[in-house]
């Protein structure tokens, strides 16, 4: 097991869906968290504040509410709390918001990122590990997605959002030798997940007997990862510097690693499924059927994801691994919990 015992870890966006899951392993591990998020309005704020109730009781964990595009606030807490590591999991997130409203993203996922950036080089962190996104292979066809290939052409400006923070991390990396490595995430469910996601919404319209909207005729791919496999995926990449490439050849640059101590790394769970097979498990996971109706694709959605996550399983000996249908029974069974009034 991977411990941090003893680390101060500033995890940013705790009170999201992956900052929660991930500040309580590393709470279990022994680790000091201290956590921020703005608590913005995105979705509901009662299922954030009630992720917080969930750690604020830990003695190790500490909560400031503070929003990362606010420089003087973040670089303060920097000097506060001195973090020996940095999970940056803070963010706009949402495709298709980022289709109607590109501004929120600006300021959250890059001047926001600009900051965080800015104050681990002050606070000379051991490592920085930020949420990237398997948005950024964007209009790729070649399945499944390495991180080798080029991401050239993003279809949202979200994905746009995430490709800059990889480049705006290398920068530091190469002139700082500030250790980064970027995630980029499959879809992700579990318990305490994210309202915005089609699989919560779809959730919740099954068990209210509403029809659901299924997008591109049903037939988009995801590679659907379990909350489980990327908490503990995140912590061991955490524990585990970014380093230089040796083999890394400038005539013939790689796309995920370098000379400078920074890496990308794709955390999928490399069981893609199509659409109508996700809800077909979901539907046995809360027994009940669903009311579909078929809709054309929405702009800015991807026909289909798969992670090759190969790189991932050389670097820290693990692969996510979770069943499908088991990770969505843990889902429908929060669900219900959660929501039973």
């Amino acid at each position: 097991m991977t411990t941090m015992h003893g680390q101060t870890i500033l995890v940013t966006g705790v009170a999201g869906f992956i900052g929660m899951h991930c500040a309580e392993r590393l709470l279990a591990r022994g680790a000091r968290v201290a956590g921020i998020d703005s608590l913005n309005a995105y979705y509901d704020v009662a299922l954030k504040e009630a992720r917080l109730a969930r750690l604020a009781p830990h003695p190790a964990f500490s909560f400031t509410r503070l929003d990362i595009a606010d420089r003087a606030a973040l670089a303060d807490l920097f000097a506060r709390i001195k973090p020996t590591h940095v999970l940056h999991l803070a963010a706009q997130a949402g495709v298709r918001h980022s289709i109607e409203q590109p501004g929120d993203y600006t300021g959250s996922n890059l001047l926001g990122f600009a900051n965080i950036l800015q104050g681990c080089r002050a606070a000379r962190v051991v490592h920085l590990v930020y949420a990237s996104s398997s948005s950024v292979y964007g209009g790729n066809a070649r399945l499944p997605f390495s991180e080798r290939d080029a991401v050239d052409h993003p279809i949202s400006y979200y994905a746009a959002t995430k490709k800059a923070n990889e480049a705006m991390a290398h920068s530091y990396a190469h002139l700082y030798g500030l250790p980064c490595t970027g995630l980029r995430f499959f879809t992700a469910y579990g318990p305490w997940g994210r309202p915005d996601m089609a699989y919560f919404k779809f959730a919740r319209a099954i068990l209210a007997g509403e029809p659901i909207d299924v997008y591109g005729q049903g037939k988009p791919v995801r590679d659907y990862t379990c909350i489980d496999d990327i908490a503990e995926g995140v912590l061991r990449v955490l524990a585990k510097p970014a380093t230089p490439d040796p083999a890394f050849d400038p005539r013939a640059p790689s796309a995920c690693t370098s000379s400078a101590p920074w890496r990308v790394f794709n955390i999928g769970g490399g069981a893609p499924v199509v659409l109508l097979q996700f809800i077909e498990a979901l539907e046995a996971a809360l027994g009940q059927p669903a009311i579909k109706r078929l809709q054309p694709a929405q702009p800015g959605d991807m026909s289909a994801t798969a992670a090759d996550t190969s790189a991932l399983q050389a670097w820290i000996s693990f692969a996510p691994a979770t069943p499908l249908r088991e990770g969505l029974q843990r889902f429908a069974d929060w669900y219900r919990s959660f929501y039973k009034s």
